[in-house]
Order: C-alpha cells, then sequence, then structure tokens
C-alpha cells in the first residue's frame, strides 16, 4: 500500500531507509532550520562588484539562423504572457503571480520557508507548477532573446520579472525557499541571465549594482551551503545544488565566503557525478530524463569553470563523455532515448524555442565539446544552446578508451538495446530497481520491453504524469502492471512506500545479452520481486523474419497472473481472441504488425479507464492520453511458458 508523502506511517518508513550519518545531518539541518526562523543570516556588504564571464566575441553569431528564429518565435509567445507548464496553459505571463497554481486555483501560503507544508496540494496547490516558473528558464530564453536579436524589450521584461521576484521572495520567506534543487537551477539561470544581457546598458544595475540581487544570490548559496541534499536524497538534486552553486560562485564571486562555496560545491559535483553515474555512462537512477537534466547540468558547470579559469578535475570532464557516448548509443533511429523511470521535463539550462529536440542539441553539443565517433546517430537539427557551451568549454585531452562500435548493452545499468531491420529497435530491463535506498524515481518495471518501429511506440513505456497530488495516479504510472512485464497476485514487483520511496526493491539479474549475431539477438534475465516465484523472461529479435518473440516464465507455486502489453497512442488495435491486429502511420504511409499473445490468458483491451487506471499514455508531465492496453489473466503453474509474438510487416 502507498503511504502518502508527509503522513506518520510515511515519516517512519523514510527513516528506515537511512544510515546513521544521513539521520545526524538531518538533525543538524533541523536544529539550524529553527535558529534561522528567529534570527535570519545577514549578507556581507559589497563594494566593486562587477561581471566579467562575457561569452566570446562572435558566439552570437555563430548559432544557427533556424534555431534563432525559433528562439524569437518562444520569446516573443512568452512577452504576450503565454506558456505551457505541464499540460496548463498560461496566458499571465506578462506580470506573474509568483504563489500561484493555475491547474489547482491555489496560492501558497506565505511565511518561514521551513514551516511551508509544499507536499500537501490542499494547503499549498500544485508544487510543480509554482516552482517551474520561478526556476527562471523562461527569462534565460527572453535574455537569450535579446542577445541574439538586441532588441532591448526582451531585457526590459527580464529586469521586470527579476525585480518582480526578488521584492515577493524575500529570504527564507515562503515555497520557493523550500527546496535546493529550485535554488540551484535558478541560480545558474541567473548566471546566463546576466551573462546573456551583457551588452544592454541596465545589465550591471541589475545584478552587480543592485543590492537586492546580490542580497538574493548570497543567501541562495548560503542556503545551498547549508542544506545540501543527503544520503537516501543525494540524486539528481544534488547534482543541481552543486552545479547551481559551483556556476553562482564562479560568476558572482563577489562574496567573502565564494572561494569556499566554489570549492565545496566543485567538490561535491565532482563526488556525485560520480557516484550518480555508473562506469557504462548510464545515470543510476535509471530514469533517462533525469541523465538528460544531470549531464545538462555538468556540462554547463564545466562551461562555467572555463569561463572563469578554474581547473576542473579531469573525472567531471570523463563522467560527461561517458554520459554522451551512452546517450548517443541507446537513442532510436529518431534520436529517443528510452521512456524508463520517472521523467518530469526538468531541463538544466534553457536557451532554445519550441521544436527544439532536447536530446539532438546535447549530442550536438558532446560532439562540439568531446568529439563525434564514426557510430554515432546523425544529428540534423540545430540548437542555440550548443554554440553557447561549446564557446565556453575549453577543448580538453582525455586519456580515456572510447567505445569502438555502437554499445548494445550496459551491463551494471541492466539495459539491452536490441536493433532490427527496418528501424526495429527494443529495450529490454534487467537493471537495479533505482538508485540508494529510497530508489526515488524508479518505476516497478523489471523486465519490462519497450518497443518502437522507426521512432513509433508500438509496445510503449507509458510515462509518469504526476508526482504529488494524485496518488491513485502516481501509483498507476510506476506500478508493474502500468509496465510490458508481468504481475503476479495482483501486486507490484518492488513495494512503495510513498510516491517517491521503496521500501522493498526487486532484484534482476540479466542472464543473457547477445547482441553479437546479426541474424538473432537474444536477451534472458530473471527477478525475484515476487517472494516465492522468480519470473524469468527471453526475448528473441530474428531479422529475417522481423519478429519479436517474448517468453515468459514463472517459478515456483501456482499463482494468478497478468500480462500487460502497452501500445503507444499512434497504434490501433484490432483484438480478437489472443491476436492482435496493430495498424499506424508514418511520415504518410501505413504500418501494421500483428501481435500474437499466449493463449493460455483470457485477454482483453482497455483504453482510458480511470475506476481504476488503466489504458494511458503520458507524453509529458502533467499531459495522458487514453491508450491501448492489452490485458491477459490467468494463472501460472510454473511448468509452462507464455509466449508473445509480434511481427512486423513490410
Amino acid at each position: 500500500m502507498t503511504v502518502s508523502s508527509g503522513s506518520p506511517g510515511w515519516y517512519l518508513r523514510r527513516l528506515s531507509r537511512m544510515g546513521p550519518q544521513e539521520v545526524a545531518g538531518r538533525t543538524a539541518d533541523a536544529v539550524r532550520r529553527r535558529r534561522w526562523r528567529s534570527a535570519r543570516p545577514d549578507s556581507p556588504s559589497v563594494t566593486g562588484a562587477r561581471f566579467t564571464a562575457v561569452l566570446p566575441a562572435g558566439t552570437i553569431a555563430a548559432v544557427p539562423a533556424d534555431a534563432a528564429k525559433r528562439l524569437i518565435a518562444e520569446a516573443d509567445r512568452l512577452m504576450y504572457g503565454h506558456a505551457e507548464y505541464f499540460g496548463v496553459v498560461r496566458d499571465d505571463l506578462a506580470d506573474p503571480d509568483w504563489w500561484y497554481d493555475p491547474k489547482t486555483g491555489r496560492r501558497a501560503p506565505w511565511g518561514y520557508a521551513f514551516d511551508v507544508p509544499y507536499r500537501n496540494e490542499d494547503a499549498v496547490g500544485d508544487i510543480k507548477q509554482i516552482w517551474e516558473l520561478s526556476r527562471h528558464q523562461y527569462l534565460t530564453v527572453l535574455a537569450a532573446a535579446y542577445a541574439i536579436s538586441g532588441n532591448e524589450r526582451y531585457a526590459e521584461r527580464v529586469a521586470e520579472h527579476l525585480r518582480s521576484w526578488w521584492q515577493a521572495n524575500a529570504p527564507l520567506r515562503g515555497v520557493h525557499w523550500t527546496s535546493g534543487i529550485e535554488l540551484g537551477i535558478r541560480l545558474l539561470s541567473w548566471v546566463w541571465i546576466r551573462r546573456l544581457l551583457d551588452g544592454w546598458p541596465g545589465a550591471a544595475e541589475l545584478f552587480e549594482g543592485n543590492p537586492v540581487a546580490r542580497n538574493q544570490i548570497w543567501h541562495h548559496q548560503n542556503w545551498l551551503a547549508a542544506f545540501p541534499s543527503r544520503g537516501s536524497s543525494a540524486n539528481n538534486h544534488v547534482i543541481a545544488e552543486a552545479a547551481g552553486q559551483f556556476a553562482a560562485a564562479c560568476a558572482f564571486g563577489w562574496f567573502p565566503s565564494s572561494a569556499r562555496w566554489r570549492t565545496d560545491a566543485l567538490r561535491s559535483l565532482e563526488r556525485h557525478l560520480r557516484g550518480n553515474t555508473y562506469l557504462s555512462g548510464l545515470n543510476r537512477e535509471l530514469a533517462t530524463e533525469y541523465h538528460g537534466l544531470v549531464l545538462e547540468l555538468g556540462l554547463a558547470a564545466v562551461a562555467e569553470a572555463d569561463a572563469a579559469g578554474v581547473p576542473v578535475p579531469a573525472s567531471i570532464r570523463l563522467v560527461l563523455l561517458r554520459m554522451t557516448d551512452a546517450l548517443a548509443a541507446v537513442v532510436d533511429n529518431r534520436l529517443r532515448p528510452p521512456r524508463q523511470g520517472d521523467a518530469d521535463d526538468g531541463h538544466g539550462l534553457v536557451v532554445d524555442g519550441a521544436g527544439t529536440d532536447r536530446w539532438a542539441s546535447l549530442l550536438a553539443t558532446g560532439g562540439a565539446v568531446f568529439g563525434r565517433l564514426a557510430w554515432w546517430p546523425a544529428v540534423t537539427g540545430t540548437d542555440v544552446r550548443t554554440s553557447l557551451l561549446a564557446a565556453l568549454i575549453k577543448p580538453t585531452e582525455l586519456s580515456v578508451s572510447r567505445p569502438a562500435s555502437r554499445p548494445a548493452h550496459f551491463a551494471d545499468a541492466g539495459l539491452t538495446v536490441l536493433r532490427g531491420p527496418g528501424e526495429i529497435w527494443c529495450r529490454c530491463d534487467g537493471g537495479p530497481h533505482g538508485f540508494l535506498s529510497i530508489a526515488a524515481h524508479a518505476h516497478a518495471d523489471a523486465l519490462s520491453v519497450e518497443v518502437r518501429h522507426d521512432g513509433v511506440d508500438v509496445l510503449a513505456d507509458p510515462g509518469t504524469y504526476c508526482y504529488h497530488g494524485q496518488p491513485e495516479w502516481r501509483r498507476y504510472f510506476r506500478s508493474t502492471l502500468g509496465h510490458n512485464t508481468l504481475e503476479l497476485d495482483g501486486g507490484d514487483q518492488s513495494v512503495s512506500g510513498g510516491p517517491f520511496l521503496w521500501t522493498r526493491h526487486a532484484e534482476s539479474r540479466v542472464l543473457v545479452a547477445d547482441t553479437s549475431d546479426a541474424g538473432v539477438a537474444r536477451w534472458c534475465a530473471e527477478h525475484d520481486g515476487y517472494q516465492g516465484s522468480v519470473h524469468r523472461r527471453r526475448v528473441e529479435l530474428t531479422a529475417a523474419s522481423r519478429e519479436l518473440r517474448v517468453v515468459d516464465e514463472v517459478r515456483g507455486p501456482r499463482r494468478a497472473v497478468r500480462l500487460a502489453f502497452h501500445l503507444g497512442p499512434a497504434i490501433a488495435a484490432d483484438l480478437t481472441g489472443n491476436r492482435a491486429q496493430l495498424t499506424w502511420a508514418r511520415d504518410g504511409e501505413d504500418r501494421s504488425a500483428v501481435l500474437d499473445l499466449p493463449g493460455q490468458l483470457s485477454w482483453r483491451a482497455h483504453r482510458g479507464e480511470t475506476d481504476p487506471p488503466l489504458g494511458w499514455y503520458s507524453p509529458g508531465f502533467g499531459r495522458k492520453e487514453p491508450a491501448t492496453t492489452l490485458v491477459g489473466t490467468g494463472f501460472a503453474d510454473g511448468v509452462e511458458g507464455f509466449t508473445t509474438v509480434l511481427r512486423f510487416h513490410g
């Protein structure tokens, strides 16, 4: 059973996942929070502050024209007050209310930051909706539009909104001072806003010449130094905190503590980048969007170091290089990576307009910074961010052996990609449940498969949809039934203790991962998540017949089975008995496949059901749409396996 975040039961379960050092650190944090309630720390006085971390000459001129055009179009939408966050359209960005949630209509309460119950949607609203605007990444877009166009109306809007935010969000007051990842990303945005506004006559007066701005920058850094994410929470959050802290300490190094903050943040960044990343280069959270977030943050931090002339340990660049090579290895032919684990549309640095491909942008930046390998997929799109980061990051010789051919199996992460003709792409999941003791962003998806044809989701990972406020949907989208795998006795393979907490983790192991045969690629893995039984799955992709065969075996006593296959939203399905005819269109052409399902099970198609949820696909955070899910029910007797065959036509 899932326990609501913030309930007494949740706190007990959360405490059980902490070690003694983490408990001691959190106790010290609690003492400091109480002390700061009555005695807020004061920022030091500063004189002679200057900003020198500017873009090299010619950087803006190197931005591709079509990327610049998309950026200006996005900036103009923002100037008119229009934006969409997590499926909710906003028309109030000309003069935003920083504490308002347009999704629920609620407004977060005022008060001492650590007293604000930000996890309680009834009291605060949807916290993601409130926080997102105050990451100020829409302001980096406006600042970039000024840098490219020279039109001062963009700069003036940025200045107006920053002054409004600083006035409305005094240090340690309100909901925007409750989470370190928000402060870290906001600092990174401020650094880039100042850089992109350089040349505007009001830039210095807005930042280094403004005591309010200096006070905010100091308090953000002092907060991050005081309350780092710890222990079981040291996932992507601590990377954002360290990257933002480091960037600000480099670019805004105006304070007595700046050198110490810079040193400590760089040490934290180096430690946690290594800790958050497998040697294969995949992110340990096994949630692809967080791989992208961490890579963006790491690249931005290195850019800041090189701009300031601060030496960076080679290990940081090596991790980012491995992450980039891993991303190039796992994407499909349309440069889409796996849809694995949680995804909340979070970005580290935004300076591009709508229609810019995030993953193509990261590969383009990686190619510019580290050099692309011969087996990397071609990147044909353009973006603004690559030009900016590549202008700051200095070429560095790295002593490392990079893959000579495209990797297909990442043993440490348990991720295997099978590829076939007609751009067939299949991800097989035999890896760890998640990262650290709470596995916050994991899903109960052991042995799941994800299959695409020419970039179209055929057997889809349904995604994430939400984090807070809708517990029944949070449960569904990260459940075993919510993935292309097998469920026993109506329960998940891993046990949830809250929306970001797992108290028991299924352990998987890959038995076979053979992609060396051009004719047949094979994979086999098993997990022990169902106590008393073992689920083993074999997958074979045969090139000549364009056939994917999945065999599920359950070893143990007779148990009730539900086997789910989630079809992508573009797929139409005609189910007759245990055969489903699948059809879809791609680039104006009709495509088709047939899915033969295990005859021992009784099959039914589900679409857009709400009580309970079943048959949904989330294309992005806060958005969901009906999609067909095929569910077979019956019993596993420990003798006969369940065979599913997907054959592509044409």
